[in-house]
């Protein structure tokens, strides 16, 4: 894992790194944080969309052991909803948080595998559009 840190001491994660782990079929939690003004039904294969807003319930829900590994992700290098997210999970106790802040954008530009979760909403912007992977 990257030693680079964001506010609050929150490890983050390479797209090199993070496609390594998804190519291992290492086990962890893998989120899209998008909150849903943002979310455009596009996720990292592998991750599912769990809100920026229902982060707390969805541990709960989850009933995660506090070493569970959680790698969180949004939009982009310039989206801070990653960030905050895993910020979040810290305060809740969890130790074993990454933050790829590269995202969306950084995933896709690598060349790497996105999923639509359902076609996108009208007059949503479209997947290969820069401007497609936005939380701003």
């Amino acid at each position: 894992m990257s030693n680079t840190k964001t506010v609050r001491d929150v490890r983050t994660i390479s797209t090199e790194e993070l496609a390594a782990k998804l190519n291992r079929n290492e086990k962890f939690e893998f989120w899209n944080v998008l909150t849903n003004e943002y979310y455009g039904n596009e996720n990292i294969k592998g991750s599912r969309h769990v809100p920026l807003d229902r982060v707390g319930r969805e541990i709960a829900e989850l009933k995660l052991p506090a070493d569970a590994e959680i790698v969180v992700y949004c939009a982009g290098p310039e989206c801070p909803q990653s960030g905050a997210a895993a910020e979040k999970l810290l305060t809740y106790g969890y130790k074993n948080v990454f933050a790829y802040e590269g995202g969306l954008e950084e995933w896709e530009a690598a060349g790497l595998t996105i999923e639509a979760e359902k076609p996108a909403a009208k007059g949503a912007a479209p997947a290969n559009d820069p401007g497609a992977h936005s939380c701003h």
